[in-house]
């Protein structure tokens, strides 16, 4: 039986890593209306991902982990009732769509026109998601930090 641990993908959030969130959301409360805003979008995409399929929400769950690590002046927020990441102006710049929202066969990391990804004419935008990995970690890291730069 695997042990559970921040890192193992097929176990989704560790016990700690829960605890450290809602303590998050609680300090974040505590700060005044602005912390309160961003503790109820934390706490509205801790509830998005715990509503989804396990294959999805462990997707979720490493993605919200990535992102806010990677980027941690971006605040959470649900987006049409997915989990999303917005700027300073409250402007979603990436978020993720579990495949069961729409009876896909993948999940999707997408970047809306605020990310910072313009590579000429022609750039992606969205990336199906079917596993998590060291690989699509660093690319995730990669893609976030570019969308924030």
């Amino acid at each position: 039986m695997p042990t559970k641990n921040a890192t193992n993908e097929s176990d989704g959030f560790s016990a700690e890593e829960r605890a450290a969130m809602k303590e998050r959301a609680a300090e974040l409360r505590a700060e005044g209306r602005k912390g309160a805003k961003k503790a109820d979008g934390l706490q509205a995409v801790l509830d998005a991902i715990a509503k989804m399929e396990p294959q999805d929400r462990v997707l979720a769950e490493r993605v919200h982990v990535t992102v806010t690590a990677t980027a941690p002046d971006l605040s959470p927020k649900t987006w049409y009732g997915m989990p999303a990441y917005a700027d300073a102006d409250g402007k979603v710049v990436v978020f993720f769509q579990d495949s069961g929202k729409f009876k896909y066969r993948y999940s999707t990391l997408g970047f809306q026109d605020t990310a910072n990804l313009d590579d000429g004419d022609l750039w992606p935008v969205a990336y199906a998601l079917k596993q998590w990995s060291p690989a699509v970690e660093t690319k995730v890291v990669e893609l976030v930090q570019a969308a924030t730069s």
